[in-house]
């Protein structure tokens, strides 16, 4: 079984990597490889598509890449293998991100990605350190984890969904910010899991043991 991490040149991977590479170990998962070869995202068994910084970039870069996106789409859209997408990574699901400009994502979780305004006066954005996460959606990813658990944030941009069924978990930082959405083999964490400690590394492990 092997795990493909994808390097598309957005961010530093190896907090990432690390952890990953930890819950194989513990969880004898297989192996995990960081890619941007198309044929080799093609051979995986599920995919970890993650992102920092600005949804235009990201997407973009992850475009460039010859054969990468097209590979990607077909491991995941037509073969149903799954992929967990990280905080732009998973933004990249949605129809459209609005950070800048308006740009089209992947859109293979109805959706757009607009600017956090929090109610409150004097809240920060970015949305940056610990928030607890209300579960309101069920998938075998979310195992073990429960209302109350903390993950770690960093964001500008939160993901709104067209369909509730599909936000799987939120937090409140000013009103509800969508912490987790999944549909089918695909879910993504708006929150860095490699850097949430026991959730986070819960719902990594989940991942990589999970065969819909």
């Amino acid at each position: 079984m092997v795990t493909a991490i994808i390097d598309y040149g957005i961010g530093n991977l190896h907090s990432a990597v690390k952890a990953f590479q930890r819950v194989s170990r513990e969880r004898n998962a297989g192996e995990v490889s960081v890619t941007s070869d198309p044929e080799a995202v093609a051979r995986a068994d599920r995919i970890v598509l993650p992102g920092d910084g600005a949804f235009p970039a990201c997407r973009g870069s992850l475009f460039a890449i010859d054969g990468l996106q097209e590979a990607v789409r077909e491991t995941v859209i037509e073969r149903g293998r799954p992929l967990l997408g990280i905080c732009v990574g998973m933004q990249l699901l949605a129809t459209r991100g609005h950070e800048f400009e308006t740009v089209s994502g992947l859109d293979w979780i109805a959706g757009d990605v607009e600017p956090i305004r929090p109610r409150e006066v004097g809240m920060k954005v970015p949305h940056m350190g610990w928030n607890e996460m209300v579960i309101d959606g069920s998938h075998p990813v979310l195992e073990g984890l429960i209302t109350g658990d903390h993950a770690y944030f960093v964001h500008s941009y939160h993901f709104r969904v067209v369909d509730d069924a599909h936000r799987l978990a939120y937090c409140d930082y000013g009103g509800d910010i969508t912490a987790i959405v999944g549909r089918e083999s695909i879910v993504g964490t708006q929150f860095h899991p490699e850097k949430s400690q026991a959730a986070g590394l819960r719902l990594i492990a989940n991942f990589m043991t999970w065969t819909p």
